[in-house]
């Protein structure tokens, strides 16, 4: 497992350790960044099930200014910390929390965070995926163009539509299922009504 492209490109990246968390292969994680990139020009990314860090890392790498890690394993924390040291991340470009994702989505909803992209790569539960996307569509944690990537079994089938959250492209790669949102501009968005 490796960056695969920006600044970052061709560091190795350390996979936690046991076999609770599945990395992302660099195939899919290519493929990922082709599709709602593949580079940026600032922007904030949430990794939200971190693992190692890849995904996060991959954005930083090829332009976000910030990431936040997030994971409720101690070992995938710890593995997040050492490959932000192996790619030499500046300290002000990352926050790294050992949380649930539920808390964590809470917390950064009381900062009132907005992010140009938000990873979702839970263990392979469709429930868990659409109370997150509908979580993050009624406190509009995402920016008007901003991108939610899903990562998820191949034989879970997302809806289209979650509030003003659109499919806007879906893939499969062997066992792995791609789904990623973005706003719906036709759809009047969470506005509160005088």
């Amino acid at each position: 497992m490796r960056v695969v492209s920006g600044e970052f490109k061709g560091r190795p990246l350390k996979s936690v350790p046991g076999n609770t968390t599945r990395p992302t292969t660099d195939k899919v994680k290519e493929s990922i960044f082709n599709m709602i990139g593949p580079y940026f020009s600032g922007g904030t990314v949430l990794d939200l099930f971190a693992g190692s860090g890849g995904l996060g890392i991959e954005a930083i790498s090829r332009g976000m200014n910030k990431a936040i890690f997030v994971d409720r394993e101690y070992k995938a924390i710890q593995t997040v910390r050492l490959n932000l040291e192996a790619c030499k991340v500046s300290e002000d470009h990352y926050e790294v929390y050992k949380n649930d994702s539920e808390r964590a989505l809470k917390a950064l909803v009381k900062r009132e965070l907005v992010f140009d992209l938000i990873m979702l790569d839970p263990p392979y539960k469709k429930q868990k995926l659409i109370d997150l996307l509908t979580f993050i569509e009624k406190y509009n944690l995402l920016t008007e163009s901003g991108y939610i990537v899903c990562e998820h079994g191949s034989d879970i089938e997302l809806p289209e539509e979650v509030g003003a959250l659109r499919q806007t492209r879906k893939e499969t790669y062997g066992m792995i299922g791609i789904s990623i949102y973005q706003i719906h501009k036709g759809i009047e968005h969470n506005e509160v009504q005088e």
